[in-house]
């Protein structure tokens, strides 16, 4: 049986601090989900034009044919389609007023919002009702909200709770917030400011922490359809980025940002505002492809060598002890002009995989049971995107870089002789995926030493999988995994 690709979509908004926020807010019919951007581009002729992304819910109405609850200046009372955008609105009180609703509080509410969706869009036909399902997509607080309706067999029904398929957050403290360093106090209840306070949080989603966090679904939803979009860039949020400081996209840490066991992708962009992650094209990428795409890919790397420069190798070859660790870089960008990442980990946005040596070649010796080999990216693929020129084949370009930190010698710092953030491996590896019998069948460019257009080499296959070699005349030597999974 073939799965719907389109459910509802409701989107649940982030946290408003002050009387006046809320206010602002709840003046607006879609709470701030319509904010676009633009950015400026360079063309072949020099000039510079505005790139203009309209917003999320703008393009999900022209791209994928949703449509809101309103007319006539009000929610609509008659059927609904199956494809309806619903805003939660739940700093909204009756008669239009303000409210500052606890996380529980607006949890119920959206259990009765997709109830009510459901009764629009169902109506009295018990197989439509029996199959019908809801995506979520979240910013910020809202993310908890879900969590709580999922999580919180109090806040809500089991009935709502199932009729959720997928859940979308962006930038949302999953494990709380932190300010200069230290998680925001439960006492500080000015704002509700408390809600991001990690024992806060474990009470209302009735979860025991562990290890102090708080960011597991607890198994009360697949954490395989829960995503989570980090944000890297805390330059560009002006609120709170000098005390929230670097590894965090301006208000949420980087290691706060994601729920165990879900897929997660790296983007860099701000919590909100012009630079921020919702009104971004690489995060409405990174949403369209979740929900409505129909493969997944992973990237991982596994490597054999890691060579050291010359006057190390010698130090090692001395006797000396050598203490290094690495940084895997990787950016992934889709065939689109003009270019935008789906998944991007730097080291200038202190987002690069950080791996120590013996994780990867002696896991024992770093209290691990097996190697941990760097995942440079997981992202969603969507075949119907393919245009007819392209045929039926998917073209993804990974942008891959390997660096070592700065090195110890017998415990002090090696510095003669040494450049600063030495690339060991730097290649763009353009991944083409075609669409064949029983799956998909790969191929791979080396882009800084081929034309892109050209139709690639096959990849190779051995007991672990099919993967891409990788080499530099430094001798450093790896093997990139590529694996595709259907999704939905």
């Amino acid at each position: 049986m073939t799965r719907e690709r389109y459910h509802p979509i409701i989107y649940v908004r982030g946290f408003a601090m002050r009387d006046s926020e809320i206010e602002a807010t709840i003046n607006t019919p879609y709470m701030g989900f319509n904010l676009g951007a633009t950015r400026v581009r360079q063309g072949p002729s020099g000039a510079f034009d505005s790139l203009i992304f309209e917003s999320p819910v703008i393009r999900l109405m022209k791209d994928h044919g949703y449509r809101d609850v309103y007319a006539e200046g009000a929610e609509r009372e008659d059927r609904l389609p199956r494809r309806t955008l619903l805003i939660h609105r739940y700093y909204e009180g009756e008669g239009g007023e303000g409210q500052r609703p606890s996380i529980p509080e607006a949890a119920r509410a959206l259990s009765e919002r997709i109830l009510w969706l459901r009764e629009r869009i169902c109506g009295d036909d018990e197989e439509a009702r029996e199959a019908f399902k809801v995506y979520l997509v979240a910013h910020s607080m809202g993310g908890l909200v879900c969590r709580c309706l999922l999580q919180n067999p109090e806040a809500g029904s089991a009935e709502a709770r199932a009729c959720v398929d997928k859940v979308f957050t962006y930038g949302t403290p999953h494990d709380g917030i932190e300010m200069a360093g230290f998680n925001v106090p439960r006492f500080l209840g000015l704002w509700d400011i408390s809600n991001f306070n990690r024992k806060s949080i474990a009470g209302y989603l009735k979860l025991s922490p562990r290890g102090g966090r708080v960011n597991r679904l607890g198994g009360h939803f697949p954490p395989e359809r829960f995503f989570c979009l980090v944000g890297t860039n805390h330059r560009d949020y002006n609120a709170t980025r000098h005390v929230v400081g670097a590894r965090s996209d301006g208000l949420v840490k980087i290691d706060c940002a994601w729920v165990e066991d879900a897929p997660r992708v790296h983007l860099y962009l701000a919590h909100s505002g012009p630079f921020g992650m919702v009104n971004s094209e690489a995060g409405y990428l990174n949403l369209t492809r979740f929900l409505f795409g129909d493969a997944r890919m992973q990237g991982q790397l596994v490597v054999d060598h890691l060579p050291l420069p010359p006057s190390l190798q010698q130090a090692r070859d001395e006797g000396n002890d050598i203490e290094g660790s690495y940084h895997f870089e990787c950016t992934v960008m889709p065939r689109l002009f003009p270019p935008v990442a789906l998944s991007e980990r730097r080291v200038e946005h202190d987002s690069a995989i950080f791996r120590r040596y013996d994780e990867m070649f002696h896991p024992e010796r770093a209290g691990h049971d097996h190697a941990r080999h760097p995942v440079l990216f997981s992202v969603y693929l969507d075949s119907t995107r393919i245009t007819v020129t392209q045929g039926r084949t998917m073209m993804l370009t990974a942008d891959i870089a390997v660096r070592s930190t700065e090195f110890k010698v017998g415990g002090r710092w090696f510095v003669s002789r040494r450049v600063p953030e030495e690339n060991l491996f730097r290649e763009k590896v353009v991944i083409l995926a075609t669409a064949a019998a029983g799956g998909w069948r790969l191929r791979y460019i080396l882009g800084d030493e081929d034309w892109g257009e050209g139709r690639g080499r096959p990849v190779k296959e051995d007991a672990r999988g099919h993967y891409v070699p990788l080499t530099s005349r430094k001798g450093f030597k790896a093997r990139l995994y590529l694996r595709i999974d259907p999704w939905q």
